[in-house]
């Protein structure tokens, strides 16, 4: 497996993964609310062959989140349901549904199952920084096995989308072992999370990356590519 990687001021790592998981697992949170636009629903069991608390049900892949897990309404153009959206990054068919959480300081998410390689996602938070954590046992226990620092995101869209949560930024991180939990933490109604992908370091390989993206991904060529000509002299 060949991988690319860089690390920005100590805090961002977006990695390039030329083989993961054949298909990896992505949660977009698409169809968590019961129509759209709507404003919020909690997630439950949507994805764990249950349903969310307006009674949708998603793909059974075995990922429970905790009761305060719940599904931000996105804004698009024409339709303001939040102070949040996607901006037009990316896959359109992804665009109208978030994680976030309104009490605590953190929500989990469960996989019993287990994933491997690598896990990444997409988020935006204007005013307060927060982190994700990834364990080898359920709701945080067990073995740290990765973590990221999330620094604040800009606010740039365009005023068509209605929101200052906006757009979303790509972020990954490559592990060693068997995670079983990840926590999203920060100030509650303060950041957002959209794609999240089990198995791969770019979340949701079906979405195009915005300029920004791709210039990380760029100087990771770069580098790359330095590199393998200094071990080839």
């Amino acid at each position: 497996m060949k991988k690319l990687s860089i690390l920005l001021s100590g805090v961002f790592i977006t990695l390039f993964s030329m083989a993961s998981y054949a298909v990896p697992v992505v949660l977009d949170f698409e169809g968590v609310n019961g129509s759209y636009p709507s404003g919020f629903a909690f997630v439950n069991d949507f994805y764990n062959g249950g349903t969310s608390s307006d009674g949708t049900s998603g793909t059974d892949y075995g990922v429970s989140f905790s009761s305060n897990a719940q599904a931000i309404c996105l804004n698009t153009p024409g339709v303001s349901c939040s102070n949040t959206s996607r901006g037009g990054q990316g896959n359109p068919n992804s665009d109208k549904g978030g994680l976030f959480f309104l009490s605590g300081s953190e929500t989990f998410m469960n996989m019993e199952a287990g994933f491997d390689t690598g896990f990444s996602f997409f988020y935006t938070a204007y005013s307060q920084t927060g982190s994700i954590s990834v364990f080898d046992g359920i709701n945080g226990t067990g073995n740290l096995l990765a973590s990221l620092d999330l620094a604040l995101t800009p606010s740039t869209c365009d005023s068509e989308y209605g929101a200052q949560f906006c757009p979303f930024v790509a972020i990954g991180v490559a592990f060693n072992g068997l995670a079983k939990s990840v926590s999203f933490a920060g100030v509650s109604n303060q950041i957002v999370f959209d794609d999240i992908t089990f198995g791969s370091v770019i979340p949701d390989p079906r979405d195009v990356p915005e300029p920004t993206s791709l210039a990380l991904l760029g100087l990771g060529l770069i580098g790359f590519s330095y590199r393998r000509r200094k071990l080839s002299k």
